[in-house]
């Protein structure tokens, strides 16, 4: 029940701010979409969709003998979806989910500095087949594994590609903690790499 109630909190945080702004005529000229992989290199891959929505902008144009450079700065609220499995022993598959911010600064040349903060995480573990013995009796568990809650942070590079549909791409390094594990925490960290895409209306 308790994994119910933090999936449906989620979940209802996002509906609610997505049908607020699907008022807005400019939602999706404001939104990107990413996809891409998600994992450690050496056990854990997995795949990682998302979208991230324009909160606040601000653009610095500055004057400079070779020109006019521009530089932007922006906040943005952040929501993904993910699932990572573990390819040497299976034991660890979990699928995540996460909310909040990013802060976003874009350099004259497009070259990209990416900072998230994710203080909404959800993470649900995976085990292979698994059985419980009560007395005599011996019966398989369904759905075995646990959840957890799971905020993270993530520092990434990147570039932006002027109007096309694939806008750009991204290389982030992500910091989870997963709680209550055992008497304590379990950190993870991953490697996040993927393209944005936009629909902007013609």
């Amino acid at each position: 029940m308790k994994e119910l109630t933090i999936i449906f909190l989620l979940i209802s945080i996002i509906n609610v701010h997505s049908q607020s702004k699907l008022n807005d005529s400019s939602f999706l000229n404001r939104t990107e979409f990413k996809i891409g992989y998600f994992g450690n290199l050496s056990s854990d891959i997995g795949l990682n969709v998302g979208a991230e929505f324009i909160w606040k902008e601000k653009i610095k144009i500055k004057e400079k003998k070779k020109g006019t450079k521009k530089i932007t700065h922006q906040l943005l609220l952040n929501s993904s979806l993910g699932y990572a499995t573990n390819f040497t022993n299976q034991t660890d598959n979990g699928f995540h989910t996460y909310y909040g911010l990013i802060w976003r600064r874009t350099s004259p040349k497009r070259w990209q500095l990416n900072v998230e903060l994710n203080p909404l995480g959800y993470y649900r573990s995976f085990l292979p087949k698994t059985y419980e013995v009560k007395g005599d009796e011996v019966s398989k568990v369904k759905f075995p594994g646990r959840s957890y809650y799971a905020p993270s942070i993530t520092f990434g590079i990147g570039r932006k590609r002027l109007e096309k549909r694939r806008s750009g791409w991204y290389l982030n390094l992500n910091y989870t903690l997963r709680t209550p594990y055992n008497a304590g925490t379990l950190p993870s960290l991953t490697l996040q790499y993927g393209h944005r895409f936009n629909f902007k209306k013609k």
